[in-house]
């Protein structure tokens, strides 16, 4: 009775409207943006050098995290300030999803037009019967089935796009299908991409930029570091700007920032998911287990773009991260720089989360972790660690399914004994797994939380 009352509570809680939540909104226009003090927050300013090394070495420009909608962190490089503009690569794909939502929303088109309605009839090299049964929710989930191996994956002309497999069998990350939402927003609304962008996001929440033509096909958002973290406010508080309903279909707010379809769970409409059991990544057909960024919140949701253009929206801590900048690595959507950004920003934030660490004054001679106390325990607990000498050590907790649902520590220590604890007040109940590994030493054991 217990577990189920938590089941019910649980879906009691996930149906309520998240935007009753208290966030603070800066002023439509004008530079004034309220902050809140670290120490206020309970985070640890001690860990912001390594944070901003690590960003500064990785070729960052802009870097804001905000709490409940104010400033906490805010930070360029270079010559970069706050009112430089930059593009979003492919993290722009976020913003016209949700303008396809609105046009939705407002009678202009529904996702399950086929795209030949709005593009014509020819518009890839399909056969007629293959080409209809793609449809504008297969451009906005990555399942068109249309060839993404394709000698220049950016191009919409009707020779680029080739078949490959039925729509909705198979998910690839392609450009071209998605470009070609721009044209599907332009011939059902009668506005252009920027047209409908600065009348129903940008004048209503204050941004800035607009999107602009980069190569032969592609149009890319330009905007400041603070316009995107504005966007990521609106989406923190599920479409709305305070008073003003910017995305007012919330199911479809949902639908998007959920997963799709059954092939690539980590993908929503345009936007990557977090916390999902398996991952794909693009130009590759490997569904990889786990999460898509195991040190970040699992209910986090993410426009990721090519050079490491990252915005996170996180609704269970009320943070929203950005990160603009230059090319760390090569990949099309930076997970990998997220990950590390996310284990770094950890030892910033974990104070006011879930980790409290306790330093003891001894010199034990070997590692250990010992059983949890207490256990079971409702809702926290402490883990007793000895680390024999500096090493690199991770401590983690896993659900039964073997998913990381909490990492408490991962970082070098030096020699010495510990306490780590942690507060399940999100889990459900059930058996936990504590993992400790350094420097060759592994343990686990086995923990118990009931409500």
């Amino acid at each position: 009775m217990k577990l189920l009352r938590v089941l019910i509570f649980s879906t009691i809680f996930y149906c309520l409207p998240l935007n009753a939540q208290n966030y603070y909104f800066p002023p439509l226009s004008g530079s004034q943006w309220d902050t809140v003090s670290l120490s206020g927050l309970g985070w640890n300013i001690e860990q912001l050098p390594p944070l901003y090394s690590f960003l500064e070495n990785n070729n960052t420009r802009a870097f804001i995290v905000l709490k409940d909608g104010k400033i906490a962190l805010e930070k360029y490089f270079g010559t970069f300030t706050k009112d430089s503009l930059w593009y979003w690569a492919s993290a722009g794909k976020t913003m016209t999803a949700v303008l396809v939502g609105i046009a939705q929303k407002e009678g202009f088109l529904s996702l399950s037009d086929t795209s030949s309605k709005w593009l014509g009839s020819g518009w890839t090299s399909l056969p007629p019967e293959k080409e209809k049964r793609i449809t504008v929710w297969n451009q906005l989930t990555m399942t068109t089935g249309l060839d993404d191996g394709v000698a220049d994956d950016d191009c919409t002309l009707p020779s680029c796009l080739i078949y490959k497999a039925d729509a909705g069998t198979r998910w690839a990350y392609h450009n071209a299908p998605y470009t070609l939402l721009d044209s599907v927003i332009y011939k059902s609304t009668g506005e252009t991409l920027n047209q409908f962008y600065f009348s129903r996001v940008r004048t209503k929440i204050g941004m800035n930029g607009l999107f602009i033509r980069s190569g032969s096909y592609n149009n890319v958002l330009y905007t400041t570091p603070r316009s995107m973290a504005r966007f990521g406010l609106l989406m923190l508080n599920r479409g709305r700007w305070e008073n003003t309903a910017v995305l007012s279909d919330t199911g479809y707010f949902s639908a998007m920032t959920n997963t799709s379809q059954n092939i690539n769970l980590s993908y929503g409409y345009l936007w990557w998911l977090n916390g999902k059991s398996s991952h794909m990544l693009p130009t590759s057909q490997l569904v990889f287990p786990g999460y898509l960024s195991p040190q970040a919140p699992k209910d986090m949701f993410s426009a990721l773009g090519k050079n490491g253009q990252i915005l996170n929206i996180v609704p269970s801590l009320g943070i929203v991260t950005i990160r603009m900048g230059d090319s760390p690595d090569n990949s099309l959507v930076p997970t990998t720089l997220n990950n590390q950004i996310w284990e770094r920003l950890n030892q910033v934030i974990a104070p006011s989360t879930n980790v409290i660490y306790t330093e003891k004054a001894d010199f034990p001679d070997k590692f250990a972790l010992s059983q949890n106390f207490p256990n079971p325990f409702n809702p926290e607990t402490q883990f007793d660690f000895q680390i024999a000498e500096q090493s690199r050590v991770k401590l983690a907790v896993y659900d039964v399914l073997g998913r990381e649902v909490a990492v408490l520590v991962n970082e070098e220590r030096a020699a010495g004994s510990y306490t780590a604890r942690w507060n399940a007040s999100a889990e459900m109940s059930g058996v936990y797994f504590c993992k400790m590994t350094a420097d060759g030493f592994s343990s686990t054991i086995r923990l118990l939380l009931l409500r």
